[in-house]
């Protein structure tokens, strides 16, 4: 077991040996720099419970989150958490007194996309050395501007892999089997019979698509071919030839011949100025009337209006999107009148045990920005 794996407890959780030492050395540095911060020894937190309630917030580094609470705000869950790290700044607090709060912040923690970094932000945040943004997606952050100003930037790919691949695998097999359509039927008050002739596609043997082979995508190949699925995949660098073995995966050089092939499509890839509208109406043309597409990427990837025009007129058989542009959708789009069309609210990391993986995992890498180690999932401009 390598020692990123292997762990240690931190505040009643297992955390990497990593974590443990940046924050020895972090209360080190802050100690040598003559702040009144008590040692604080990761292996006792109770221990550290006890300085912190005799030491303040103001004796912490600084932290702009979006809020403590609330739908746009951190998880209520994780802010004590935090806490024990951090002196936790709201975008609010923030604003009602720049002057005095931006030169303390060190870190903008983004989580669900919030705050929002900009160049005023930026400007206004003199000691700011790290942006860490929960999830894998960057599209809500501009590198290059961010890069300028000397930031580093981190986020969490390896803890949202495995729920997101989930999903994706979930939403393909409720929209083969029409689970959804399924459970109305069998719940409603007028349903007296259940009809013989109410079938779906089946999954086992059938051609799985995969746009865009990362983390997640190659973690959908290795749930498909529990399904005995056959698999193609077409991404910007291909694969490794154990890699494709492992899973039994074919390469398409070409994106048509994937369309053309899969009876399923898995969109799974990043949302760049390269990816926007990567399906629109001729790509959902060149795929099997039968075909279901399933986006667990952005919104931004699929063109939405031809979306709707091919579930309308049959020419593939159904689509399920874990995301949408804009989200929610607008209540009275069309998207949401159609009966072979699965939705959910952009939940593919949305599990108790992966959203406070992806927590220590920014926790860790603010951390080691602060006292200048390695940067565990530090994003490099390209």
């Amino acid at each position: 077991m390598s020692a990123m794996h292997m762990s240690v407890l931190l505040l009643g959780r297992r955390v990497s040996p990593r974590t443990q030492e940046t924050c020895e050395i972090f209360d080190q540095l802050q100690i040598s720099a003559g702040a009144k911060v008590p040692s604080f020894n990761p292996a006792r937190p109770s221990e550290h419970r006890g300085q912190q309630q005799t030491m303040g917030d103001q004796d912490l580094p600084g932290v702009l989150v979006s809020d403590l609470e609330g739908p746009h705000g951190i998880c209520e869950d994780h802010a004590e958490d935090l806490k024990r790290h951090f002196n936790l700044i709201t975008m609010q607090d923030f604003l009602e007194n720049k002057a005095q709060l931006g030169p303390k912040i060190q870190a903008v923690y983004i989580w669900g996309g919030r705050p929002a970094v900009n160049q005023e932000l930026l400007c206004s945040l003199p000691s700011l050395k790290i942006v860490a943004s929960a999830g894998a997606g960057l599209d809500h952050l501009d590198l290059g501007l961010v890069a300028s100003f000397g930031v580093k930037v981190a986020n969490t790919p390896h803890a949202v892999s495995s729920p997101t691949a989930d999903l994706g695998m979930a939403l393909l097999l409720a929209a083969a089997r029409r689970v959804v359509e399924g459970h109305e039927l069998a719940v409603s008050p007028h349903t007296e019979n259940f009809p013989t002739d109410y079938m779906g596609q089946q999954v086992t043997g059938a051609t799985l698509g995969i746009i865009g082979m990362g983390s997640i995508g190659y973690k959908i190949a290795q749930r498909a071919r529990a399904f005995e699925m056959k698999i193609v995949y077409h991404n910007r660098k291909r694969r490794k030839l154990e890699e494709e073995e492992a899973v039994g995966a074919i390469y398409c050089e070409k994106l048509d011949d994937l369309l053309q092939r899969s009876d399923f499509v898995m969109l799974a890839v990043s949302l760049t100025p390269q990816t926007q509208g990567l399906i629109g109406k001729r790509e959902l043309r060149l795929m099997k009337p039968t075909a279901i597409l399933i986006n667990i990427g952005r919104g931004l990837l699929v063109d939405q209006d031809a979306l709707v025009e091919a579930l309308q007129t049959g020419l593939i058989k159904a689509a399920a999107l874990d995301v949408t542009y804009p989200e929610p959708l607008p209540r009275d789009h069309p998207l949401l009148e159609l009966k072979n069309i699965t939705l959910t609210p952009h939940i593919g990391s949305a599990t108790h045990q992966a959203r406070r993986q992806m927590m220590e995992n920014l926790v860790e890498s603010i951390l080691a920005s602060f006292s200048g180690l390695p940067i565990p999932n530090e994003v490099l401009l390209k």
